[in-house]
């Protein structure tokens, strides 16, 4: 069955949450924001592309940094509200320079970096 965009679950303001994968690793890398024609436009170029909230537009992943996320599979979870991307990362993932956005842990009811900046 052909899939469509349209057929998601979007949020009141046209939105559904991305969780970007490791398709080699399994780590977790990030979560960001799509809308329909993102969805669209990642699943006809390869290139993730995400909407940003603040700059009210489409922002493909690695355009500005070098920092690609290719596509090799999306998934939809079963309420087809969120998305799972799977994605070959060229670099870091996070705007910090860390490999993931989820550097941060709790332990002890302490905060604890986990992840340091990548370097160059």
């Amino acid at each position: 069955m052909p899939f469509d965009p349209a057929s998601l679950t979007y949020d009141a303001n046209g939105l559904i949450p991305a969780i970007a994968q490791d398709a080699l690793s399994g780590d977790i890398l990030m979560m960001a924001w799509m809308n329909a024609e993102s969805v669209a436009r990642t699943l006809e170029t390869g290139r993730v592309t995400y909407w940003s909230r603040s700059r009210q537009s489409f922002w493909v992943k690695g355009e500005t940094s070098g920092h690609v996320q290719r596509l090799r599979e999306m998934r939809v979870d079963c309420d087809r509200d969120t998305l799972l991307v799977l994605v070959e990362q060229e670099g870091p993932a996070c705007h910090t320079n860390r490999r993931s956005c989820f550097y941060t842990a709790i332990r002890d009811g302490e905060e604890v970096e986990i992840l340091t900046p990548m370097e160059d």
